[in-house]
């Protein structure tokens, strides 16, 4: 398993936006679904319960040699946007 690397701009965002880290690091190891995103990142999603509401947590990250660079973070309500559904 690589790194992961926080930028310190996406860990004051992070913490801004109440996602901690180790949600972020969950995440990017253990994505449940990795779309692609934009410039050649990537963005692991997981689903998650908030105070009894769905969230879609979002972390953007460049993926290098050795290390995934976190370069976001971010939760959603609007999960259907950005949820890849699978082609059966």
């Amino acid at each position: 398993m690589k790194d992961i690397e926080i930028i310190p701009l996406a860990e004051k965002k992070a913490e801004k936006r109440s996602i901690r880290k180790k949600q972020i690091e969950k995440t990017v190891s253990h994505p449940m679904q990795v779309v692609d995103g934009y410039g050649g990142r990537k963005v692991a999603q997981s689903k998650v319960i908030i105070k009894g509401k769905d969230y879609l947590l979002r972390v953007v990250y460049e993926e290098k040699r050795n290390k995934y660079l976190v370069v976001t973070t971010y939760l959603t309500s609007q999960i259907s946007r950005y949820w890849k559904e699978e082609n059966k």
